[in-house]
């Protein structure tokens, strides 16, 4: 259910609060919306680098029971920030910094949790893409029990440009995946490293998988084939840690 809390509907709203320098996590606009005054909120919300979202009518009376006008907007309680800015300052101070990408991650609960072990085990910065992932909302806090304000949060157009640009940074990439029979606890994680999780349903992408440097698995000894990706995450973090304490 969506936090009530961080939910800015309607045009001239929305208009104010971007006005006003509120930070958006994301803004959805009705599907065939035309709307001359909605057209140039979208103007302004793409010069200042706001997510958009083109979904269904039911979606935006999901989100909110009042008079939406085709427009719904997600307020952040962080500022994100920019990857570039970060992997330099982090590759000044760090000599193995820890990095964590996370592939759509979609529920909320799992994002806050990630967030509450990755900052517990040292990542520098997470790492997300502007669409198709859970809303950092209140919720996010509240799961996170507060990690998310003391952790750097990166909000990139896809994927595949940060690891890129990770790769190009000399930073080695690995890709939890049960796609693999090489184990994380057999890699050498003592290295500049990130970690890359897949959504709950989906995994990581396979136009993901193809770009990383390495695949690692987790040793599954039951009858059930995988873990929640929170858990997983834990692990493949957890291990790092280990390592980097020998």
């Amino acid at each position: 259910m969506q936090d009530k809390t961080n939910t800015i509907f309607g045009i001239y709203p929305i208009k104010e609060a971007l006005a006003s320098n509120i930070v958006f996590d994301k803004v959805y606009i009705q599907k065939g919306a035309e709307n001359d005054k909605i057209e140039s909120l979208v103007k302004d919300l793409k010069k200042a680098n706001v997510s958009i979202n083109i979904v269904p009518f039911e979606k935006l009376n999901r989100l909110t029971r009042g008079n939406h006008q085709g427009i719904v907007a997600l307020t952040s309680p962080i500022a994100f920030q920019s990857l570039e800015t970060i992997v330099e300052k982090v590759l000044e101070t760090q000599k193995t910094p820890l990095f964590l990408i996370l592939d759509q991650i979609t529920d909320v609960r799992n994002f806050g949790a990630i967030l509450r072990t990755a900052e517990c085990t040292g990542v520098d910065a997470v790492i997300i893409q502007k669409s198709g992932g859970a809303p950092v909302s209140g919720d996010t806090v509240k799961t996170s029990a507060g990690a998310i304000f003391k952790i750097p949060i990166c909000k990139v157009e896809h994927i595949k440009d940060a690891i890129f640009y990770l790769q190009g940074s000399g930073i080695t990439t690995i890709a939890a995946s049960e796609k693999t029979n090489t184990e994380i606890y057999s890699l050498d994680l003592k290295k500049p490293l990130a970690i890359i999780m897949g959504s709950e349903g989906k995994g990581i992408s396979k136009s993901v998988l193809g770009l990383v440097d390495e695949r690692a698995s987790l040793p599954l000894l039951g009858e059930i084939n995988s873990l929640n990706v929170s858990v997983a995450c834990g692990a493949f973090l957890y291990e790092v840690t280990r390592q980097r304490r020998l």
